[in-house]
């Protein structure tokens, strides 16, 4: 079939190229001249596992190419997809601007039967906007169906290739049927292909988000109880997962969640139901809990040091907002940076993957290491704010002959409480 692609950020260029790969003939679009360019040189623009390999394999087939025109894309594709960004606005909505202005642009030249698609994580009642705009200015007969993407950063060509579920929202028997032949070789072993209305498909990836967002605040929540009342959260945690009915996932907690789904996705939710005139207490729970956490090191830091940090040189393990992502958006380490920097301290910091993107964020602000170790040379302490997995098994006794004092604030719980008691190194974590 043939497919296009409208936006190349995470979601788009994933879906692409993912489509690509199953024989497709994909034109991405972009605005961005120099991105589109450098794609079709064969540089892949943001950092997730595997993608490399299907981007150069499908671009060198010919079923992958790259295009700034959208009446070249419209052309091109029966099925236009729209993975385009809809930033948190400033009262926790979606900015359905870039989405609603890309399809007043399609109705000026659509002229015969596309199917549009709504790729982007958008509020309820999206897709009546989008077709109301292209209506607006089209004169042939086109369908508007959701179709979210359930896509984690780290996971994300697995979980398109290996969907436990797709999700589509349509009441097009026509436009139902061309999305079903696209997606029937990703679930050729038996997973579902959910057909619904549209609202019902826009909600599902708003709730499913919003409850995992929830799961993880709860769990934070009883890591914070632990800390006053002496349990060990890690303890409780195997012995909630262990039930059936709750599982083993998302029940590790930490400092706090973010990225690009997540908190912006909640706080969308949040405010739909306001606009709905219904007040989701749970989200506004959540919400504020998840910001206090991100911050919830700041204080047993600033009292190791006795509410002097000027000077103090502190080490950081992890900037993304998770492990197998370069991705920073409303990642807890910069919370920590900001709060740390305010505090007069000075922070050298490491991330597999991240840290280009830190650089173009805060630039001199902070230092940056080119390898773990690297980073504790002469380090007051060491704050670790994201569990990649070179991080958890590290020589302890390095790190103690590099560091000024052996001081560890772990914001993810990656060691072991007796083993690092016997390493001769204070060591503060989440409700243990």
């Amino acid at each position: 079939m043939k497919v296009t692609v409208v936006g190349t950020g995470y979601v788009g260029l994933v879906t692409g190229t993912c489509l690509a790969e199953t024989g497709n003939e994909v034109l991405c679009i972009d605005i961005d001249e120099n991105k589109i360019n450098k794609m079709r040189e064969g540089e892949v623009p943001i950092y997730e596992p595997h993608l490399d390999v299907l981007f150069h394999r499908n671009i060198k087939a010919n079923r992958l190419d790259f295009s700034t025109s959208l009446e070249e894309g419209l052309e091109h594709g029966d099925i236009i997809f729209l993975a385009l960004p809809t930033p948190e606005d400033e009262d926790g909505s979606a900015d359905l601007s870039y989405v609603l202005g890309v399809a007043k642009s399609i109705g000026k030249i659509i002229n015969k039967y596309k199917v549009i698609v709504d790729k982007s994580t958008v509020p309820v009642g999206t897709a009546e906007k989008v077709r109301a705009v292209i209506a607006d200015e089209a004169s042939v007969d086109f369908d508007v169906i959701s179709n979210p993407e359930f896509l984690r950063e780290g996971f994300a060509v697995d979980d398109f290739l290996k969907p436990e579920r797709i999700v589509i929202g349509s009441n097009s028997s026509r436009a139902t049927e061309m999305m079903e032949k696209l997606y029937k070789p990703f679930v050729r072993s038996g997973n579902p292909i959910i057909i619904m209305d549209e609202k019902s498909a826009e909600l599902t990836k708003y709730a499913a988000n919003s409850f995992l967002a929830t799961k993880i605040t709860f769990m934070n929540e009883i890591a914070n109880f632990c800390e006053k009342v002496g349990a060990d959260v890690d303890k409780v945690r195997i012995g909630m997962g262990t039930d059936s009915r709750i599982g083993k996932r998302f029940l590790f907690p930490g400092i706090g969640y973010g990225g690009s789904c997540f908190p912006k996705d909640v706080k969308a939710l949040h405010k739909t139901g306001k606009d709905s005139e219904y007040d989701f207490k749970i989200l506004e729970s959540v919400i504020d809990v998840n910001t206090k956490q991100k911050t919830k090191l700041i204080p047993r830091i600033k009292s190791f040091f006795k509410d002097d940090l000027k000077g103090k040189k502190i080490a950081i393990w992890g900037l993304a907002f998770k492990p197998e992502t370069d991705d920073i958006r409303e990642a807890p380490a910069l919370y920590m940076i900001n709060d740390l920097l305010d505090l007069g301290a000075t922070i050298t910091a490491f991330d597999p993957e991240a840290m280009p993107n830190v650089d173009r964020k805060l630039g001199s602000k902070i230092n940056f290491a080119k390898t773990m170790y690297e980073v504790l040379d002469r380090a007051d302490a060491l704050v670790i704010c994201t569990e990649w997995s070179i991080f958890r098994t590290p020589n302890f006794s390095k790190l103690k002959s590099l560091m000024n004092q052996p001081v560890i604030f772990d914001g993810r719980n990656l060691y072991d409480l007796e083993e690092i008691k016997g390493e001769g190194i204070y060591y503060s974590s989440i409700g243990r």
